[in-house]
């Protein structure tokens, strides 16, 4: 599974057609490069001069970074102070159907349930991963549920959070029992791993007693998850759903993403702790 484009195509040739009709060379120049974008220079199949020019900068746009396409909709912005109010009404409906909001302002925001907004609370680090599906394909199911099923969402929650551990120490090439291993092994292997166990000793402020403190808790985060929904209030248990409200579910998400950040992040941090002692053990 790849994450997919955050600005659907319609939305791209929206704003492709607009700036044929409302701008010139100069100003689209100006709208992308105000934004951090250059042309990319290669030839393409666009009709018409300014269109081919706006596409330009399109084609070096990240179009799954939620970077990117935060800076895209500024520029997007900038052609909509351009347009006439009856262009302005109609590309408002558009975007409507299209996952975004245009204010009265005319700033554009995605919807609470959008792509965008599933890709944007992913720790960045997932990238440097060499498997990321699993997570990935999480992440989706949690942006789904949330709000509508929070007992979807909290038992997502918990399966985020043995994915994450179980796609860590494989990319460690930690063995463990895949179909056997139970979340309170998985958590705790995970973190000790990466060094981020109470108990592990650490330099600089990993080894501090308040970021062990903090540690402990962020175990228990992680497993007070699974408990939440082994104790009937995940998917599977309709009997014991009654006052589970969507605070709940957002509630077991929001840990669950606390939990798999520190671990990812630590993961892909170059410097931390773990891979001097990993380097340390090896050349021993």
């Amino acid at each position: 599974m790849t994450i997919r484009s955050l600005v659907p195509l319609p939305v791209r040739r929206h704003f492709r057609d607009l700036s044929a009709s409302y701008s010139t060379l100069r100003l689209i120049a100006g709208m992308w490069e105000d934004q951090g974008f250059t042309p990319s220079g290669d030839p393409n199949d666009e009709s018409g001069e300014r269109r081919g020019f706006w596409r330009e900068f399109e084609d070096n746009v990240d179009w799954t970074n939620p970077g990117h396409v935060n800076r895209v909709l500024r520029v997007y912005e900038t052609l909509v102070d351009a347009i006439t109010p009856e262009e302005l009404a109609s590309t408002r409906k558009f975007m409507d159907r299209q996952g975004f909001d245009v204010d009265a302002e005319g700033r554009i925001r995605p919807k609470p349930d959008t792509a965008f907004t599933m890709v944007a609370a992913m720790p960045q680090s997932l990238a440097a991963l060499r498997d990321p599906a699993m997570i990935l394909d999480l992440f989706e199911r949690i942006n789904r549920a949330l709000p509508t099923d929070p007992a979807q969402a909290i038992g997502s929650a918990k399966e985020l959070v043995e994915a994450t551990a179980k796609t860590v120490l494989e990319e460690l090439g930690v063995q463990f029992e895949d179909k056997t291993a139970k979340l309170p092994q998985l958590i705790d292997r995970a973190q000790r791993e990466r060094g981020l166990h109470p108990q592990t000793a650490a330099p600089g402020p990993d080894g501090s007693q308040a970021v062990k403190r903090i540690l402990g808790g962020l175990s228990g985060i992680a497993l007070d998850i699974g408990e939440l929904r082994n104790e009937g209030w995940g998917t599977g248990h309709a009997t014991r759903r009654t006052g589970l409200r969507p605070r709940h579910g957002y509630l077991a998400v929001g840990a669950a993403h606390t939990w798999c950040q520190v671990i990812l992040d630590t993961l892909a941090d170059p410097s931390a702790p773990w891979r001097t002692h990993a380097a340390a053990t090896t050349a021993g």
